[in-house]
């Protein structure tokens, strides 16, 4: 009988769905293709006996330990529970004597994750069961003998899955009790030619659909595989292999030269933290890791890259024969260290120093450990990218930025590809963003063809970065991926693929791409805006730690120059810049992850404040030498120290040291003692005479109870009374404020100077308004644009007045929130040294996905609003002419923003929030929000935070808002002392000036890496200009010079005497002064050798 026609061409469709259901399981598994997956399986007794021991609680005993435990035999159907307990399998495995002169594999499903050791202890691969990324087999002889050994294999049993442990959905908060059940545990022996059918097929089936469907090689996919499917008969080898035969012609077509290229390399993305906790990522490291370096021996062409150094550091401490494998591979150029952070961090919310350490602490960590220096900063999961990183970048030692965030963006597109990424001091960095848009690919024909599809500057160059392999919860490539990669590398209708190091696709793109576009500044993440407030609590302690480690690292350098014997607290000081940089990792800081990560932050958060405020402790009481009070009862005054590089005046809080004198005043909200601390020199010292109420001035202590109290403090008082009209008014020589008794509400600011009213008629600050807060689906991730059309006005339920001055006048606001669960108290306040109105908030907080938000609205008009970043500012539209515009109607912003016009401005600055908006003439700051999931208790609880309102003459380059911000932030240190004896510790001057250059800002002080010696400063210019600085320091500086971030010389710079008319040089009558030329918002890095 003849061959019947094939009739593929008039029934596509059906032609399709029969190569659908020959590939897949379910219904027709029994007779399709699915049935060449094994040749051969055996399971239980005398294949496999298994026993269990369990952990307790959520202990992760190490395999020393676990071996020594009595273990309970079980089977296949065993269920694991609870959520987060570890289970340790004993598995004595004999191989059946028919298996032999084949290979072999464990098949060990528990659906959850599983590390293989052996017997001896070793590390073998990890399993992932139970989900898509499933990973369950461990090859145990590539060709097994005829009579093989007993053998016994230990698999550490995880009770998560890839993805945590929620259960209706993903994100969900985690179900305290998921179970696991141990679906397979069998020993299997591949059919490899069935396998390879098996992907052949998967290959034709999607080229068939996603090519041109009028294309030939559309149709000729389909037909190949057609025939394949008529070839094969279930159960019969040999038809197997007539089935390959009948695709070989389609798989031997190659594609031409100018196919676009593909640079693949496969990658495992392990978030650091997020639906699981820091110690379960030690484990997912190491699973995923020793699973890819089997993969790397058997595929030599494949190249694996894994970013943060901590995920490296906590290898090495934890599985060090692990490590050493890595180190082995990494030198044959297989295993890629990549990154050149410590990890992969948040670019929102943390301060341009913390970015700086990042590079710091990763850079040096690969130098040391891999002899390597990352080209590529590797970013491909963060939520939006500050216009400041190329400059960092630039001075780590990086050239390249990768990333595809952006491709997520839910109301404008990104028009680019790759293109050059120019920040916001110039710099220019290479930056690709993979068209596939994914950086966990599979290797599927769709992403491919993507590749070409989605790039949008294909025109420019002709190349493109495919990341692959499970990601998020880690993984990396399974073996199906790397046998695509050899079925496709070259194949007519498919772009070229080839295995690389991303290095080499950036180097070739860089040297051959043609007139790449530019894209200037930020690259804002049109998503993921929640991310600014979500977890109040962790970006307050962000926040604090950051400055804590600013202070202690400048009093540890001043204090080992100028105390005999105090020693630099070099390695406590790394050990806690690394918590804080762990810390921003981009799931944890911006409030992404489950409850568990957030219970571990606030331990290591606990740790780092205490441990700071300790080496804070030290180093002042090193300077004020014997000054230090014994106790703060035997004080008679304090010890002041101002860490900022400028002086300052202000009122300040002092400890209730010494006899009670004078006419203090105590404050209402706390209780403690007010006083003024006048001109206390930046970088420098004064003392407080706790006995009086004379301001402070550098080697005085003396007043007179006789003087009124402006003639002892040198500052007119401030007041606080009700007028006519229901307000409750603060006022002092610079402003009058009036508080709505009725509303709480800011509804006048008068600057007294200029004669000016900032509040319109009939507008009003310190507006509380309180949004609905449900996004469309990444609940402690978003804040959505409609949230903000529905809200409501919470007005204030009592006003009185708190203080009535001399030195601080305040209003007390209660104010009920939502149905009245949370509560809102507030003390508006003003000192008498200052135009700033400080609003200090304690707030229970028991809300539903809502969101807290504080508005101001000023007679200001002005077309963009001005916003701290990292290392500078950044301007922003307050109009909404275009979508881009509009997408920005949430954006991040640090210790302030600003809206200024000709003439005038102010400032909303706060001490731990980054959720900003602008809209005309109103200013808001996003306060709190309630999400549910990942975090069910996500904020719930008691806040306290701190904003205020700066009114400034000039425009915002004209005022002095950055200094105005630091302040606001960082309290001046103090120290009870003796006053008499004190004196000469306050007389000495300031250790650090910056002069000449008013726009530029000291704003880091530490020992050089290394080198005790050597003192580093790094400096930058924040108002985007020109500027030329001299910085004069106390110390005995012996020579000078530029260098970059990773503290390497890039220049020469001259140390000279100082001007004697620099404070510095005034006051000791050495200082050693440094001229620095500044560009527009750039970074400058000295590094001083000090004399011996």
């Amino acid at each position: 009988m003849d061959k019947s026609m094939s009739y593929v061409q008039k029934h596509r469709a059906i032609t399709k769905s029969r190569l659908a259901n020959f590939v897949s399981d379910g219904q027709w598994e029994d007779v399709n293709a699915r049935t060449a997956i094994n040749e051969a399986c055996a399971s239980g007794k005398p294949h496999i006996e298994l026993g269990v021991w369990s952990a307790p609680g959520q202990e992760r005993p190490a395999f020393e330990h676990a071996v020594q435990q009595q273990f309970a035999p079980i089977d296949v159907g065993h269920v694991f529970t609870p959520s987060w307990s570890t289970h340790w399998v004993r598995a004595a495995i004999q191989i059946p004597k028919e298996f032999a002169g084949k290979p072999v594999r464990l098949e060990f499903d528990a659906s959850c994750e599983a590390m293989v050791w052996s017997d001896a202890g070793e590390p073998l691969q990890g399993l992932t069961g139970g989900n898509s990324q499933r990973r369950c087999e461990f090859t145990l002889a590539d060709r097994a003998g005829a009579d093989e050994p007993l053998r016994v294999l230990y698999l550490e049993v995880a009770c998560n899955g890839m993805f945590g442990n929620g259960l209706s959905n993903f994100l969900a908060a985690p179900d305290a009790n998921r179970k696991f059940p141990l679906k397979t545990m069998r020993l299997v022996v591949p059919n490899v030619e069935g396998r390879a059918l098996i992907e052949e097929l998967a290959v034709l089936r999607a080229m068939s659909n996603g090519l041109d469907q009028d294309s030939p090689r559309a149709w000729h996919a389909l037909a190949a595989a057609n025939d394949a499917i008529n070839a094969f008969t279930a159960g019969d080898q040999k038809s197997i292999a007539a089935a390959r035969a009948a695709v070989a012609g389609f798989f031997a077509a190659k594609g031409g030269d100018g196919n676009h290229q593909v640079y693949a390399i496969g990658n495992c993305h392990i978030d650091t933290a997020w639906l699981w906790p820091y110690d379960e990522t030690k484990r997912k490291i190491a699973r995923s890791w020793a699973a890819q370096l089997d993969l790397l021996d058997r595929y030599p062409e494949y190249r694996f890259a894994a970013s943060q150094a901590q995920q490296f550091e906590w290898l090495q401490e934890l599985y060090p024969r692990l490590f050493e494998r890595i180190q082995a591979k990494a030198k044959t150029g297989q295993f890629i260290p990549i990154g050149g952070t410590w990890i992969e961090m948040d670019c929102n919310v943390p301060s341009g120093e913390a970015l700086a350490r990042q590079f710091l602490l990763g850079q040096r960590y690969f130098e040391r450990h891999f002899g390597v220096r990352a080209k590529v900063f590797w970013l491909p999961d963060t939520f939006g990218y500050s216009s400041q990183i190329p400059q960092i970048m630039r001075l780590a030692g990086t050239e390249y930025f990768y990333t595809q965030k952006l491709s997520w963006n839910n109301i404008n597109k990104f028009p680019h590809t790759t293109f050059r990424w120019i920040g916001l001091d110039g710099s220019t960095v290479l930056t690709h963003m993979s068209p596939a848009e994914t950086y966990t690919a599979d290797v599927s024909i769709g992403d491919l063809i993507d590749s070409i599809k989605k790039h949008k500057d294909v025109v420019y160059s002709n190349e493109s970065l495919y990341l692959y392999g499970h990601g998020d919860g880690g993984g990396g490539p399974c073996e199906d991926m790397l046998e695509r990669l050899r079925l496709v590398g070259d194949l007519d209708g498919l772009p070229r693929v080839k295995h690389a190091h991303p290095n080499e696709f950036y180097e070739h793109v860089d040297r051959t791409a043609r007139d790449l576009v530019s894209w200037k500044g930020e690259l804002y993440f049109e998503l993921h805006r929640g991310t600014y407030t979500t977890q109040a609590a962790t970006k307050k302690c962000n926040r604090q730690a950051e400055f804590a480690l600013r202070d202690a690292e400048l009093l540890s350098v001043i204090a080992q120059s100028a105390a005999r014997g105090f020693a630099y607290p070099a390695a406590e000081l790394e050990r806690l810049w690394k918590l804080v940089c762990l810390n921003q990792f981009h799931d944890v800081l911006p409030g992404t992850s489950i409850e568990m990560v957030y219970k571990d932050t606030d331990k290591i958060y606990a740790d780092v404040l205490g441990s700071v405020a300790g080496l804070k402790q030290s180093a002042v009481v090193a300077l004020a030498g014997h000054a230090a009070a014994q106790s703060p009862d035997a004080a008679t005054g304090v010890l002041l120290v101002n860490t900022t590089g400028w002086p300052r005046t202000e009122v300040v809080a002092v400890p209730a040291a010494g006899p009670a004198g004078g006419s203090w005043q105590t404050r209402a909200s706390d209780g403690a003692r007010l006083m003024v601390a006048a001109a206390v020199p930046g970088c420098g010292t004064a003392v407080v005479d706790a006995t009086s109420t004379a301001a402070a001035i550098p080697g005085s202590s003396t007043s007179s109870s006789d003087l009124s109290v402006e003639e002892q403090t040198g500052v007119a008082p401030v007041g606080a009374f009700e007028d006519k009209d229901g307000n409750v008014v603060l006022e002092n020589i610079y402003v009058t404020a009036k508080i709505s008794k009725s509303s709480g509400q800011l509804v006048s600011l008068w600057d007294r100077r200029a004669e000016r009213e900032l509040v319109p008629p009939g507008r009003a600050g310190n507006v509380f308004r309180l949004h609905d807060d449900a996004p469309l689906y990444w609940d402690a991730w978003d804040i959505e644009i409609y949230s903000m059309e529905k809200f409501a006005e919470q007005p204030a339920a009592e006003v009185t007045v708190a203080d009535a001055g001399p030195l601080v006048a305040s209003a007390c606001v209660q104010v009920p929130i939502g149905k009245g669960s949370s509560r809102l108290k507030q003390w508006v306040s003003l000192s008498a040294t200052s135009p700033r109105l400080n609003f200090d908030c304690e707030v229970d907080w028991h809300e539903n996905r809502k969101c807290l938000k504080v508005g101001f609205t000023w007679d200001i008009h002005s077309d963009y609003a001005t916003y701290d970043t990292q290392f500078g500012v950044v301007q922003r539209p307050t109009h909404r002419n275009t979508t881009w515009e509009m997408a920005k109607f949430e954006v991040c912003g640090h210790k302030f923003a600003d809206l200024s016009e000709y003439g005038y401005g102010v400032a909303l600055l706060n001490d731990c929030k980054y959720g900003y908006a602008t809209l005309g003439s109103t200013m808001s700051l996003s306060l709190l929000r309630a999400s549910k999931a990942p975090d069910a208790n996500c904020d719930m609880g008691r806040h306290t935070f701190r904003y205020a309102v700066y009114p400034h003459a000039g425009t915002f380059t004209e005022s002095d808002v950055v200094r105005e911000a630091y302040q606001f932030n960082v309290p001046l240190v103090q120290l009870p002392v003796d006053a008499a004896g004190a004196g000469a510790v306050a007389g000495a001057g300031p250790f650090f000036s910056v002069e000449g250059a008013p726009s530029v800002v000291l704003d880091t002080v530490k020992a050089a890496e290394g080198d005790s010696r050597c003192v580093v400063v790094r400096l930058y210019e924040t108002y985007g200009g020109h500027a030329r600085a001299t910085l004069v320091t106390r110390l005995p500086a012996a020579s000078a010079h530029l260098a970059n971030i990773l503290e390497e010389r890039t220049a020469d710079a001259k140390v000279v005497a100082a001007p004697a008319a620099t404070a510095t040089a005034a006051a000791a009558g050495d200082g050693h002064a440094i001229e620095l030329a500044f560009k527009p918002f750039e970074v400058v890095t000295v590094k001083l050798e000090l004399k011996a």
